[in-house]
């Protein structure tokens, strides 16, 4: 199989008795060397102190006196929630147990970006054996926010990091549609069947802007990314198709795949009239059902549960794949843990 994703650290874990992945100090150094976590120049002598120390021993005890001595009041909470994070990952049998325990608490005390990262390794082991480039440029959307725009009359997504990053050298005329105007100036690829193949060569790039709105294959990749999603971590297949709107007038359950997807879906839910321009949010929709019903709540049995995916006014689509794991109408609760 070819390589992709070689950021997400996949090669620096090792698999348990289950397939799942197991924090290694190899990989906690490859996140201690993230710019999130890299003293800047600036930095007090106490953090490069404890920065080197971690690099030398990734897993070493890390008091809140040791975090308390840093100058820096952000960097103290840096330190505090990477921490905190490292200790749930050495403490879970599986960076996959560890998340599925975060995605179910009922607050989760750490920043988006750990989750990102979590779903990043974990959503590459899920398709280590994928080799469609359209299903992996649809996983980005798991852990990387995208920014949408129309581009020739079809909704096309771009890496919002990326997007930001080209803005800032750009002249201020580009400030109402930047995605638009680099993708009309071919400063942005969108994938498609004759640039698909580059995807291998550029998957840590980000680089490639993905058609969702005109091309059957970016949303089939979708629906595929979230079957493995799904099966990887909670053992259950499912079988997830696009469909282009929810006819279904007796429909029992959805699950949204971003706060806007929800707050969209919670309106449905309760018979509300939606906005002229809260469906033009909706950039997804999926139907899934259970290849086994006796997986599925007795509620739901017999009846799809509905996936919406939407996107804010700023036209920013920031996935939270977590909500799969916590949302599914399972008929067993999920379980953490996996035998081995």
């Amino acid at each position: 199989m070819r390589e992709f994703w070689v950021s997400s650290g996949h090669h620096l874990s090792r698999r348990n008795g289950a397939g799942e992945l197991v924090a290694t100090p190899e990989l906690m150094m490859a996140w201690l060397a993230r710019p999130e976590l890299s003293p800047p120049p600036e930095a007090c002598d106490a953090e490069r102190a404890l920065h080197a120390s971690l690099m030398a021993d990734p897993f070493r005890a890390v008091s809140e006196a040791d975090i308390a001595v840093l100058a820096d009041a952000d960097a103290q909470e840096n330190w505090t929630f990477f921490i905190r994070f490292r200790d749930r990952l050495r403490a879970a049998s599986s960076v996959e147990q560890a998340y599925r325990d975060l995605a179910l608490a009922p607050r989760v005390d750490l920043p988006p970006l750990f989750l990102d990262q979590l779903a990043h390794l974990i959503l590459r082991n899920a398709l280590d054996e994928c080799d469609d480039p359209y299903a992996l440029r649809a996983g980005e959307l798991f852990f990387r926010s995208q920014r949408a725009s129309v581009h020739d009359g079809v909704l096309t997504l771009a890496d919002a990091d990326l997007i930001d990053e080209i803005e800032k050298g750009r002249a201020a005329m580009m400030h109402v549609a930047p995605l638009t105007a680099m993708l009309d100036k071919d400063e942005l690829d969108i994938m498609n069947d004759e640039s698909a193949w580059t995807y291998w060569s550029r998957s840590d790039a980000n680089s490639m802007a993905m058609n969702l709105g005109g091309n059957s294959k970016g949303r089939d990749g979708l629906a595929h990314v979230i079957g493995a999603w799904v099966k990887h971590l909670l053992d259950v297949k499912v079988f997830v198709e696009p469909v282009a709107k929810m006819d279904d007038r007796d429909w029992r359950w959805f699950i949204g795949l971003d706060a806007e997807g929800t707050r969209i879906g919670n309106a449905l839910w309760r018979g509300e009239s939606l906005k002229a321009d809260d469906m033009d949010r909706v950039v997804a929709l999926f139907r899934l059902t259970f290849a086994d019903e006796r997986q599925a709540d007795k509620n739901v049995r017999g009846k799809p549960v509905y996936l919406i995916l939407g996107m804010t006014g700023d036209r920013m689509i920031r996935m939270k794949p977590q909500n799969l794991v916590a949302g599914l109408p399972l008929a067993k609760p999920v379980q953490t843990e996996r035998a081995q």
